[in-house]
């Protein structure tokens, strides 16, 4: 890899950590403070999720922790109110990058797609139906809200990603670092369990 992109990934770590935005944005908005042209060869997202660990442990080594521990616990409460759509989290929550900007993706496999918007409907949550592109490529629902974390004192964002169920096959294969890509419930807790052991 060329210095400029470890540059350009350097910077959009900073972005993401700080101000908590997703790997894409924060790559195209680092190209800009950076004064590079549009087209400059972006670094691909396991170099910037390497360069928010390297970030994390130089800035923030002492805040993180706590902060993910809350973002896993959130997402955990979700995860069991929603079993019954087979949830997986995914995403920095799951990775073990986020700190307290960082929203939680948890994706859903259902027999019948609008079976967790009614859940939903029913408990009155209030939530903002979207179109995100999925882990597959194609285009996806996504539930979006905000739920409070009484541990950080604020708002969260939760994604609800929504699949099919036939979809849970590919989702479970590892990615280019040979990691899962996602946890299940089981593994979520395991997680909680093993953080609240510090």
């Amino acid at each position: 890899m060329d210095t400029l992109q470890a540059e350009i990934a350097a910077t959009a770590a900073r972005l993401v950590v700080e101000e908590g935005l997703e790997y894409g944005p924060a790559k195209r908005r680092a190209v800009k403070q950076l004064g590079l042209p549009a087209r400059a060869a972006l670094p691909d997202n396991d170099t910037v999720e390497d360069a928010v660990r390297e970030y994390i442990s130089v800035f923030c080594g002492d805040t993180q922790p706590a902060e993910l521990a809350a973002l896993r616990r959130l997402a955990l409460t979700w995860m069991e109110r929603l079993a019954e759509f087979r949830p997986y989290l995914g995403g920095a929550v799951w990775h073990g990058t986020a700190t307290r900007l960082s929203d939680i993706y948890v994706q859903l496999f259902c027999d019948d797609p609008k079976s967790a918007e009614i859940k939903l409907i029913e408990h009155n949550v209030d939530y903002t139906p979207r179109t995100v592109t999925g882990f597959n490529g194609d285009s996806v629902e996504a539930l979006s809200l905000s739920s409070m974390s009484r541990e950080l004192g604020e708002p969260i964002g939760v994604h609800l990603l929504v699949y099919d169920h036939d979809d849970l096959r590919g989702a479970l294969k590892p990615d280019s670092k040979g990691r899962t890509p996602r946890g299940d419930l089981d593994a979520v807790r395991a997680l909680v369990e093993a953080s609240g052991d510090d």
